[in-house]
């Protein structure tokens, strides 16, 4: 929209109202407040959805792949051509051997319930997901045979456990015997204790070589899935589209989405209300800005007609009401803006500093699934909410500006 120098002039003034309009300044500041606490809420809460279902994605799809060929029975006898056959497959990436079973893990008189995972160690070693995120200890020191394992920083918590400590693995499918099955028990020895920073998983995983987890669980050669992992998760179920013919009868695959399906349909619906419920703050916004150009337009209306009979057309005063307005709008999502990615970057201090305040613990992990507050911006998403907050506080300036633009100045200054 082009303005004059005159038009710009004048709109500046108005921006900037006397003392005896100090009124319509708190209004139209009020509305500038109410943009930016809008646009931050807005960049905030999106950041945050993003943040979380990526960290989501990354955890669960680092320890569980894109998608497990899973054996009939829980067991997989021919894993290695499978293991080949992925391999094979284009857009697969990689194809791991994995056991996992769900047993009790006991210290000391404590029992809990133990999520053991076998795999190869290097896997282990490799493993995105677990490399790095040693607590105590290390990854690198489990050794086949040796009778090993590493756990969830959470789970040795619960179980009181450190490096070095004797823990025991209780299977329940034991031996049987004339008194009925006898539970099988192992003891090991943790060498290094892990936090990934998804709750669920700290507080259940132990992670052992792929050799000793046959041995507890009696597997003999045999595995009890096959984890894949594509070049593109999005399109995980046309790249491994086929293998389903040469699994079929030994196994069935199952994707990222048919496992975490509830959990991810949640998060998406709870993206879309609140992006619905927090742009009401932007109409609200809006609203005041409409409140404020009213407001000027009244105590202004004598100013009007004098431009009016200077020569001002209509169009120039809708454009200096309309720059008034968005001015005030393009002022709030400025600020909106800069204060969404100030609490993006100290989100923990302040969400410590509203448990102080509150004695509330605001984040719980046990709650939450993952340990911090995530957040994950989206340029193109942050672009669109500003451009959304300019086109409310732009539409809201032409009631105004044509209410301006509508007086007639024979009428306002008859009597003057």
């Amino acid at each position: 929209m082009l303005i004059s120098r005159y038009e710009r002039m004048i709109a500046r003034r108005y921006l900037l109202p006397g003392r005896s309009e100090a009124f319509i300044a708190v209004v139209a500041g009020f509305s500038l407040v109410a943009v930016m606490l809008g646009v931050a809420a807005l960049i905030v809460v999106m950041s945050v959805m993003n943040g979380f279902r990526a960290e989501l994605f990354d955890k669960i799809t680092g320890l569980n792949g894109h998608a497990v060929v899973q054996g009939y029975g829980g067991q997989l006898r021919n894993w290695r051509d499978i293991v080949a056959q992925a391999k094979a497959t284009p857009g697969v990436t990689s194809a791991t051997p994995l056991i996992e079973q769900p047993l009790f893990a006991s210290l000391g008189g404590r029992v809990e319930f133990a999520q053991v995972r076998g795999m190869r160690v290097e896997d282990i070693r490799n493993n995105p997901t677990l490399k790095g995120k040693e607590v105590l200890g290390s990854l690198a020191r489990l050794q086949p045979g040796q009778e090993q394992v590493a756990i969830g920083s959470r789970l040795a918590e619960k179980l009181g456990a450190t490096i070095g400590s004797k823990i025991t693995i209780i299977n329940p499918a034991g031996s049987s015997t004339p008194f009925g099955t006898m539970f099988r028990t192992v003891s090991y020895t943790v060498t290094a204790i892990f936090e990934v920073g998804v709750y669920d998983f700290d507080q259940i995983f132990v992670i052992m070589p792929i050799e000793d987890a046959q041995t507890l669980l009696l597997l003999g050669d045999a595995v009890s899935m096959v984890e894949i992992d594509t070049v593109d998760p999005d399109r995980v179920q046309q790249i491994i589209a086929p293998l389903n013919d040469k699994v079929q009868g030994v196994g069935q695959i199952t994707d990222w989405r048919q496992m975490n399906r509830e959990l991810f349909e949640a998060l998406a619906v709870d993206r879309i209300v609140s992006f619905t419920i927090l742009s009401i703050i932007l109409v609200v916004a809006s609203f005041n800005i409409v409140s404020s150009l009213i407001m000027l337009v009244r105590s202004k209306t004598r100013d009007i007609a004098v431009l009016r009979t200077m020569g001002a057309t209509r169009g120039g005063l809708m454009r200096i009401f309309v720059t008034v307005g968005t001015t005030i709008g393009g002022l709030g999502v400025a600020a909106g803006t800069v204060l969404g990615f100030l609490f993006i970057t100290f989100r923990a201090q302040v969400v410590q500093l509203i448990g102080l305040v509150t004695g509330q613990q605001i984040w719980d992990p046990s709650m939450r699934f993952l340990t911090e507050l995530p957040a994950k911006t989206d340029p193109f998403e942050t672009i669109g909410i500003c451009v959304m907050a300019l086109l409310f506080a732009f539409l809201a300036t032409l009631y105004p500006a044509w209410k301006a633009a509508s007086t007639d100045p024979v009428q306002v200054l008859r009597y003057e």
